[in-house]
């Protein structure tokens, strides 16, 4: 798909001179940028080439199965897991799932729907199997990166130079685990684990009650597993408000405060309240972003320092990598490296994630193709203000729901995993929130990079009427599988000429189901 008038494009190309391209992964994010780059003018014209280097033997990446080996394993895929937005919303903008497919697919046709994208657009043949990237450097004598990489059955590493890397290779691996005092003796007593490490509720053997972290998707899948096989569930969730469900048997709870005697699986939460006999505890509360490949040169593993001034170099604080131009590109000083020449995929949290991925790559060839379109005094006056405006939210006060007379901020809050106390609580805070877009953020970021990159696609109406409304969307369809209704409701859905209208009426039509249901909470 080319994005510029031909004559434009080959004014971009100094001397038709073939520049190389490297896509570290090839899970949801590196066949995006794979499918992109072969899109492109350049590519088709041989300016440009790629290869894609994937540590595992498919494509897929958390969607992939892997048993839980490894410290951690190679994904945290888990056997109920689903989509947590519907697929319409969900999808590549250029390959709908197919016809009837399940509202919320589980992972098994998520998989064969990323097999049928890379065998559509024949990316397979771009992507070399089981070669892990083990080192991405700068070699400033020939103006290059530097690729290592550890081939199939090779006797040695193998290294390799291109113009560009693009780096896919995920962030839902490196659990990330709260410094809750005496959560490393339960740890170590192998009486919790992160839920990387989770498959379905035989893992918990003749456990009867168990303790969820977290209350994210993971979290609440985990609650609903665990009540399903007949455990009794206490769900600690930080600010929540005491409740008691299911006849007891699911406990609503803050935020734990102390892990106490694991003989007694006695656990305290903030506020002073405890709970004992717990069996087990499971924490479902999230990952850190990795870049295992880089040299300290390049990327810097530690908190970045206030701004501003911007730090002039890279930084990974685990929650967030900064500072970067649009979520996506390094903006470091000249003598680090080119900030043209290298793009982050895929780290913002809390969206619609492929068609993201698509707006941010059709982003990166353009800068690939015209350098000087990325304005670092801009850039940089862009991160200066999304800093000050984060500053100021995870600063400001409001009531703990859990207490009724206290208050708290996100700054303190977050600084109450954090693993050492002399990290700065607001800082964290802001790495914490660098990458989470709220609200209708997600959807004017994607306009913007489109519009940037001179590409007339913009979100559609519905996907966003859609996207606020997936909580719902999912609780419906998941009553639908409860009364066996959920095959009948799809039945055609996407056969027709009408394709992606006809899954929006469906939407739709579910949506009014849960108002006639649920009259009391009425959308209308």
């Amino acid at each position: 798909m080319n994005f510029l008038p031909n004559a434009a494009l080959e004014a971009s190309w100094p001397d038709h001179k073939p520049q190389s391209i490297c896509v570290i992964g090839a899970g949801p994010s590196g066949l995006s940028a794979l499918k992109i780059i072969r899109d492109s003018a350049q590519y088709q014209e041989g300016i440009w080439t790629v290869t894609a280097f994937e540590t595992r033997e498919n494509i897929g990446g958390i969607w992939l199965p892997a048993p839980t080996v490894g410290d951690p394993p190679l994904t945290p895929l888990y056997d109920s897991l689903t989509t947590n937005l519907p697929h319409p919303v969900m999808a590549y903008t250029s390959f709908p799932f197919p016809p009837e497919t399940a509202l919320y697919p589980p992972a098994a046709t998520v998989l064969k729907y990323m097999e049928d994208y890379a065998a559509h657009f024949d990316l397979y043949p771009l992507i070399r199997f089981k070669t892990p990237v083990l080192s991405v450097s700068r070699d400033a004598n020939v103006g290059k990166w530097s690729v290592t990489v550890r081939p199939p059955d090779a006797h040695s590493d193998e290294t390799h130079t291109f113009d560009y890397i693009i780096v896919a290779n995920g962030h839902y691996r490196i659990p990330r685990l709260p410094s809750t005092p005496g959560l490393a003796q339960w740890v170590g007593a192998k009486k919790a684990m992160h839920s990387v490490f989770y498959r379905n509720p035989s893992d918990f053997g003749d456990a009867r009650t168990v303790v969820v972290v977290g209350a994210g998707p993971s979290g609440q899948d985990l609650c609903t597993d665990l009540l399903d096989s007949g455990r009794s569930v206490i769900h600690s969730v930080t600010g929540a408000v005491r409740e008691d469900l299911h006849d007891g048997r699911l406990k609503v709870r803050g935020r734990i405060a102390r892990y106490g005697d694991i003989s007694e699986g006695r656990v305290v939460f903030e506020g002073g309240s405890e709970e004992s006999g717990v069996d087990r505890c499971v924490l479902a509360t999230g990952y850190k972003m990795d870049f295992p490949f880089f040299t300290g040169s390049i990327l810097r593993q530690t908190l970045p320092p206030p701004v501003p001034p911007l730090p002039g170099a890279l930084y990974n604080s685990t929650y967030n990598v900064f500072p970067l131009a649009k979520h996506v590109f390094p903006l470091v000083n000249a003598e680090e490296f080119p900030s043209s020449t290298i793009a982050f995929l895929g780290l913002p949290i809390r969206v619609a994630p492929l068609p993201l991925l698509e707006a941010q790559m059709r982003a990166v060839l353009h800068v690939f193709a015209h350098p000087e379109s990325l304005d670092p005094t801009q850039e940089a006056v862009d991160i200066i203000a999304r800093y000050e405006s984060l500053r100021s939210r995870v600063t400001e006060r409001s009531p703990v729901a859990s207490t009724s007379d206290s208050t708290t901020s996100e700054a303190e809050q977050v600084a109450k995993d954090a693993p050492a106390s002399s990290v700065d609580p607001v800082e964290l805070a802001i790495a914490s929130a660098w990458h989470r877009f709220d609200g209708y953020e997600q959807f004017e970021y994607r306009d913007a990079l489109h519009a940037f990159a001179g590409a007339s696609i913009r979100v559609p109406a519905w996907e966003i009427e859609m996207y606020d409304a997936k909580g719902i969307l999912r609780e419906e369809w998941r009553d639908l599988e409860r009364l066996g209704q959920a095959e009948e409701w799809v039945r055609g859905a996407g056969k027709g000429e009408r394709g992606m209208e006809e899954w929006v009426a469906l939407m739709r039509k579910l949506l009014k189901r849960a108002e006639e249901r649920h009259p009391e909470r009425s959308r209308l």
